[in-house]
């Protein structure tokens, strides 16, 4: 059921952002309401959202220690405020979208269905696989995602704090057996499959062209390819890095210097509109042609990830909603070809490898990216998306997309400061 939630509420949504993002770019003078646009989602937020406004990390919160129900609000909040953010120009992506519509709907039929802790948990984690599968046609790596995302392991510097009192199931979690966390999550496996493929399934049906289609990859794995995929791996990890610090940034900044969350969002669509005066419009919302362009091993400036990471990281660290996944694929893939031409490879393959790799980083889920590069590309990407995530994420450091995620230490499972 909650697949089928997770699939309608998805299509509805996918349906409303391009009717948007067609609208926008008809009438290219409505980017110039953008600040008007960012007050008023944020009042809205600050008015009526209550807990919605905590997005993804609630979601997992939940999952981790159930104490309160998901807004029954936070399904339409959001996907209102995300329109409207495309609507206006704000570089914001849509799986935070899709993930919060779900998982809010999830809960409501949690809710009315009278269910417990633990099936409320099951219910939870399923309804981030079909949110996730569902908003990007990829239902396996939906379902690693929704697996991968609750529990990490501890990357290099990291800085930990206990998260309280542990459920029996997170306790067993923090086995020191390398599988502990995939056995003691195993009972989620097939919930959140059913749950994923359910969703895809419902966006199919219902909008047969909303998910991205890309040509296969067909690598030839040579020595000097696999260093080379390497190298490209620990600069996504790096520039994973870049983004999450960047957002992180502008919205501690922000927070410190303006009180009234409604005058972040306005000063930052402000500051967006002064970036489109001096770039262009390219940056804009979800910035798809740009991906297209790498992923076709069109020609793409340096510049073009370090612009995306900045419109990106002011619109959603002043408080304009929507979600990160899709501005790292675009980040990713202009990234990886450019440095993949760098290093002396197919820039194809550099953006298809970048276009997993760097939100495999930000989202600390490499084995789910991976398999997302394998459903999206073909099994030729299997081998360059492994070596690409893994070694990005290795290279992430300690900060991440989800501050919720718990971390694996000690013999605990313990929560990220």
């Amino acid at each position: 059921m909650s697949g089928l939630l997770a699939g309608i509420s998805a299509a509805a949504f996918l349906f409303a952002l391009e009717a948007a993002t067609t609208f926008r770019v008809n009438h290219p003078t409505i980017i110039w309401l953008l600040p008007v646009a960012g007050m008023a989602v944020g009042w809205t937020y600050l008015t009526i959202g209550g807990r919605s406004g905590e997005g993804t990390g609630l979601l997992l919160d939940q999952i981790h220690e159930p104490t309160a129900w998901v807004p029954r609000r936070m399904a339409p909040l959001v996907a209102t405020a995300a329109v409207v953010s495309h609507l206006f120009g704000a570089s914001v992506g849509r799986e935070g979208t899709g993930l919060q519509m779900s998982g809010s709907l999830a809960d409501w039929l949690g809710r009315t269905l009278r269910l417990g802790r633990g099936e409320r948990r099951v219910l939870l984690a399923a309804s981030l696989a079909g949110g996730f599968g569902a908003m990007f046609g990829v239902p396996m790596a939906g379902t690693l995602f929704a697996i991968e995302v609750l529990v990490v392991r501890p990357t290099q510097g990291e800085t930990l704090r206990r998260a309280g009192a542990s459920a029996g199931w997170r306790n067993r979690l923090a086995g020191h057996h390398p599988l502990a966390r995939w056995r003691a999550l195993s009972h989620l496996l097939i919930p959140a499959a059913f749950s994923a493929v359910a969703g895809n399934l419902v966006v199919e049906a219902l909008l047969p062209q909303a998910h991205e289609q890309f040509a296969p990859l067909h690598p030839r794995l040579a020595p000097a390819t696999l260093v080379g995929l390497a190298l490209l791996g620990a600069l996504m990890g790096g520039v994973a890095i870049a983004f999450v610090i960047a957002t992180e940034t502008v919205q501690q900044r922000l927070e410190r210097a303006v009180q009234w969350a409604p005058a972040r969002s306005f000063i930052g669509g402000v500051v967006i509109l002064a970036g489109v005066a001096m770039v262009g419009r390219d940056y804009l919302g979800l910035s798809l042609p740009l991906m297209q362009q790498a992923l076709e091993g069109g020609d793409i400036s340096i510049w073009a990830p370090v612009l995306k990471i900045a419109f990106t990281s002011v619109s959603l660290g002043s408080g304009f909603i929507g979600g990160e996944v899709t501005p790292l694929y675009v980040i990713g893939a202009a990234a990886g070809g450019t440095v993949g031409s760098f290093l002396g490879m197919d820039p194809v393959l550099g953006a298809a490898v970048g276009y997993v790799a760097v939100f495999g980083a930000a989202a600390k889920t490499p084995l789910a990216c991976t398999v997302m590069a394998v459903e999206s590309f073909g099994p030729g990407a299997a081998v360059p998306a492994a070596i690409g995530c893994f070694v990005a994420y290795a290279c992430s450091g300690r900060r991440g997309l989800y501050p919720s995620q718990r971390v694996i230490s000690g013999g605990s499972v313990v929560k990220r400061s």
